[in-house]
């Protein structure tokens, strides 16, 4: 890694040259987006060894710097998740096209056309921590909305993410399109962050997808627009008219498919008609996979071994095998109190009662909101977006899983043949 001195204008000459490649791939054909997406995949292919020597080093170096089992996990790049990367980059190509698409065309009284069309955003920052798989993802996605990317991961995948970025811009000069419409931050300098998020003249948008702290800062001293989800604090409510085999396996997945995830369920509500039954059938399962069951008052009577629940464990995204658990009356309580603590990213009812579940999805105010499935499918690939760059939990331009659509625009367009304006 060549040292970088001046920070503030490596980052000016990044941005100069992102705000160039973007016009470009703003006129971009889907020929040439696809081309490119596809030579990226059979680059990262054909790659994979290198892949996963770069990978090891990150690897060893996050384990002599102490990050827990959650972050190296995070951080490793296995051979399924590498054949998820490059599946992700030809689902992407096998996507319609957003860029370009006209709609709601009408007729106005003077005789012109208005409708709108969908645009690229432009230039988009991604900050992102631990994750590799990240760097394709948000590029494929980019790519495809027409849009220039600038990344900055996280300094303990920094040789992964360079190695991924090496193949990306091979793919895309292979397809005909500048390099520099995808570029990974060459250092690991935090100034750097500090300048991508205050450059409002070559960058449209940023996203962060990181801890909390990181999360924070960035909605705290940004000047250009945040697209982002602070916490993944996620509930599963079992409802007395649940069928409890479903409840035990949409309960059992939500937890333990991947602890460090922000799909991961954190806390489990169960009605009090069923709790008994239900959290006996579960305490073992979940112990037996080394899950830490914190719970109510309620609980600890059904759970001889479960550890009292405080408040705080009803704000918390443990990210790790810990759960908390309350009992709650009925479904508006449960409904009260996913309200209350939730972060809004995902929430699932488990119920056989069609009445109930229309009332969970439209009072529970959160991103994604779910029915007898588990909350791990909150994710831009199980939704059919070919991935995501991330998730929201604003209310503002996109919520939930952001795939495509939500990285575009739209502009007005008027047709018109010679008219004017009485």
């Amino acid at each position: 890694m060549t040292e970088i001195t001046d920070i503030a204008a490596y980052m000016a000459g990044l941005g100069a040259k992102a705000r160039t490649a973007s016009r470009r791939l703003a006129s971009a054909t889907t020929g040439e987006k696809n081309a490119a997406l596809n030579a990226i995949a059979d680059d990262l292919d054909s790659n994979r060894a290198v892949l996963m020597v770069e990978n090891k080093k990150d690897l060893e170096a996050g384990a002599t710097k102490g990050l827990d089992a959650a972050l190296l996990d995070r951080l490793e790049l296995t051979p399924a998740r590498i054949d998820s990367m490059i599946e992700g980059l030809r689902q992407i190509a096998g996507l319609p096209d957003p860029i370009g698409e006209i709609f709601d065309m009408n007729y106005r009284p003077s005789g012109i056309q208005v409708g709108r069309m969908r645009v690229p955003l432009g230039v988009i920052g991604i900050i992102y921590e631990s994750r590799p798989n990240v760097t394709a993802d948000a590029a494929a996605l980019c790519l495809k909305s027409g849009n220039a990317t600038v990344l900055r991961g996280g300094s303990e995948a920094f040789h992964s993410n360079q190695a991924i970025a090496a193949g990306i811009q091979r793919g895309l000069e292979q397809a005909g399109l500048p390099a520099d419409a995808v570029q990974v931050l060459a250092t690991t300098d935090r100034a750097a962050v500090g300048c991508m998020i205050t450059m409002p003249e070559s960058i449209d948008v940023i996203i962060p997808r990181g801890g909390k702290g990181l999360i924070e800062r960035i909605s705290r001293d940004a000047r250009v627009p945040v697209i982002k989800h602070l916490d993944g604090i996620c509930h599963v409510y079992i409802d007395d008219q649940a069928d409890i085999g479903k409840a035990f396996d949409v309960t059992m997945n939500s937890k333990t498919q991947r602890y460090g995830t922000c799909n991961t369920l954190e806390t489990l509500l169960v009605a009090e008609d069923i709790a008994e039954e239900a959290l006996l059938m579960l305490a073992a399962p979940l112990q037996e996979k080394g899950v830490e069951l914190r719970g109510c008052p309620r609980t600890l009577e059904i759970i001889d071994n479960a550890i009292a629940a405080t408040e705080e464990d009803w704000d918390t995204e443990y990210l790790g095998p810990i759960l908390s658990i309350r009992v709650v009356q009925d479904l508006d309580a449960a409904i009260d109190h996913i309200n209350t603590h939730s972060s809004q990213h995902t929430d699932s009812i488990i119920t056989e009662n069609y009445t109930r579940a229309r009332r969970f999805l439209a009072e529970v105010d959160s991103s994604s909101v779910m029915v007898n499935a588990s909350t791990r499918f909150a994710d831009g690939f199980e939704y059919g977006l070919g991935a995501e760059i991330g998730i929201s939990t604003d209310k503002f331009h996109a919520r939930g899983p952001v795939g495509l659509e939500g990285l575009t625009s739209v502009k007005y367009i008027v047709l018109g043949d010679g008219h004017i304006r009485q």
